[in-house]
């Protein structure tokens, strides 16, 4: 076991009962929280080397992604279920893709992100399917969406919504020849390499909740 998996290891067990507690629970830290991880994120961005268009239309797409991240919090009654569970997803299915990645191996997913594997998609999706499935049971964050096949679709699509975030990001990476947007997070790197699946989740999950997909 690397040091570098020890650090994430460390890293996730604060960071997600953290953000957990911060979207239950308290309204004005998790607005700060936004604005704060916002202009982290905009500023690693700006730190990639690229041309001005594409500079320019990541920082929308940025703004874009954080302001549906606040109204997926609070447009349905103020029901935190949907972004709890979409953010759930994200970090089990970068869990899972990680541990079976490493475990399995297996033929490699595109070039653009050499580490990533089929295997490690798979499991991305398994462990969060298994690990909401266990949530909805114990009831432990009192999330009120029953596990069917509707809400296993869901689960699907943010995965593969999140599995897809990982790539591009990863593709900017490497066209900027840097291995890490930054070094705020010990393990991941910066905070885009931490929420790269987020941001592309949260839009895919504000758009199938708002048409009444599930």
């Amino acid at each position: 076991m690397n040091s570098e998996f020890i650090k994430r290891i460390f890293s996730s067990l604060i960071l997600l009962p953290v953000s957990i507690y911060i979207i239950i629970y308290d309204n004005m830290i998790f607005k700060l929280f936004l604005v704060i991880c916002l202009i982290i994120s905009i500023y690693e961005w700006n730190l990639m080397k690229k041309n001005k268009l594409l500079n320019i239309s990541g920082l929308f797409f940025l703004l874009f992604a954080f302001l549906l991240a606040y109204k997926l919090r609070y447009d349905f009654n103020e029901n935190y279920n949907y972004f709890l569970i979409t953010i759930l997803v994200c970090v089990f299915t970068d869990i899972g893709g990680y541990i079976f990645g490493k475990i399995f191996k297996g033929p490699k997913l595109t070039k653009i992100s050499p580490n990533k594997t089929y295997s490690g998609m798979i499991g991305g999706f398994l462990l969060s399917l298994i690990t909401l499935q266990i949530l909805f049971n114990l009831k432990t964050l009192n999330i009120e969406i029953n596990l069917s096949l509707n809400s296993i679709l869901f689960i699907f699509f943010i995965s593969l919504s999140s599995q897809i975030g990982d790539i591009c990001i990863s593709y900017f990476k490497r066209k900027s020849k840097i291995k890490d947007t930054g070094k705020l997070i010990p393990g991941h790197g910066g905070l885009l390499d931490r929420i790269d699946g987020i941001i592309f989740a949260i839009p895919a999950a504000y758009f199938i909740i708002l048409n009444n997909l599930i």
